[in-house]
């Protein structure tokens, strides 16, 4: 009897372990105002829209097909806003020299966050139309967290960072010629 439940208990210890070593499924996850990870499942591989780098980091900016379109079509440039429906992905990581390139450059290095952003005029009304979120990488667990204290998080810091470009509807990045 004491055998099976040193044996019951040390598999109960395994299964636990493995939940904690588990893979997480980023696609559970919300920021605090209700943008899910999973509304932009498949953003790994949307179309690049352009990249940016910081001081800090290197960001690739890419877009759902719908955003893409909107860009092609002249958005915002020809006076028109984005459509409900595009979004976009900002992927960055930390950056670091490439030793085997014969000149100075720089490329990503550890993946530090992902933001989204999404135009939905009846979801986010209070920020023009659009809603924001950003999940922190830890590379040390592998997991994202989503950033922000509460729900105002994406109106009262990204989207009143945003309202510095208004006039390209609320959009920093343009799509710059191919």
């Amino acid at each position: 009897m004491t055998r099976k439940i040193i044996a019951a208990v040390a598999a109960a210890i395994i299964v636990a372990g493995g939940v904690a070593v588990a893979a997480q499924d980023k696609y559970t996850l919300k920021a605090p105002n209700g943008v899910a990870f999973s509304e932009f499942r498949g953003y790994e591989t949307w179309s690049y829209v352009a990249s940016s780098e910081t001081d800090h980091g290197i960001k690739v900016i890419a877009a759902n097909p719908t955003m893409i379109s909107a860009y092609r079509a002249g958005v915002p440039g020809n006076g028109h806003p984005f459509p409900d429906g595009a979004m976009i992905a900002k992927i960055e990581w930390t950056k670091r020299p490439n030793p085997q390139s014969p000149y100075a450059v720089r490329v990503p290095g550890t993946l530090k966050s992902v933001s989204f952003i999404e135009k939905d005029s009846r979801r986010f009304p209070e920020s023009s139309g659009w809603g924001y979120a950003q999940f922190l990488y830890d590379a040390k667990t592998g997991t994202f967290t989503p950033y922000g204290k509460d729900a105002n998080f994406g109106k009262d810091v990204c989207y009143a960072c945003h309202t510095a470009v208004a006039v390209k509807d609320y959009i920093f990045t343009a799509y710059p010629f191919r």
